[in-house]
């Protein structure tokens, strides 16, 4: 009785690991434009965001010179106007980090004359896992961080996992 105590012990904490590793595992982080650019006058930003999908929960980060631009979020009046009057907010760090907490479109930009009328500025639009699914960019996008981020198929499994032992754990007779 007590083996089997133990086993369900060890089986409990298997899953409160699954879950916490899903947890650290949920979104992506990317830098904008990398790796072949990065937040500057010289990336091709509607090519970049069009190779990604973006999920509640990713980060993305602008990498720049703070003496030769800056990071404005605008609403889509603001991106097609190239405008930073009305901004929703504003960013110079040279190394900030943005996260996509739901589902819509986040216009960016940099607020300096005449870079976002030469094309310094990305639309990122951001999609729930679900209407993703089977969608043009279905494939599991690169994390430009370089790290291996586990997807949700993976912690799924890991849960099925953990409950597959608990239920074989409660059922053995000792």
């Amino acid at each position: 009785m007590e083996i089997r105590r133990a086993l369900v012990v060890i089986a409990v904490v298997a899953m409160a690991a699954a879950v916490a590793q899903s947890a650290a595992a949920a979104g992506m982080s990317y830098t904008v434009g990398a790796p072949d650019g990065l937040w500057d006058m010289h990336t091709d930003y509607a090519d970049w965001v069009s190779r990604r999908t973006f999920h509640p929960g990713d980060n993305i980060t602008f990498t720049y010179s703070r003496e030769l631009h800056d990071v404005v979020e605008v609403g889509k009046a603001g991106y097609d106007a190239c405008s930073s009057a009305n901004n929703v907010s504003a960013f110079r760090s040279g190394n900030d980090v943005v996260t996509l907490a739901a589902p819509g479109t986040r216009y960016f930009l940099c607020g300096l004359t005449g870079h976002c009328a030469n094309g310094m500025k990305i639309a990122i639009r951001v999609v729930d896992a679900a209407s993703s699914a089977g969608g043009p960019n279905a494939s599991p996008p690169v994390a430009s961080s370089g790290r291996a981020v586990g997807g949700l198929g993976a912690v799924m499994m890991m849960g099925v996992q953990a409950l597959s032992l608990v239920a074989v754990v409660g059922g053995m007779a000792f």
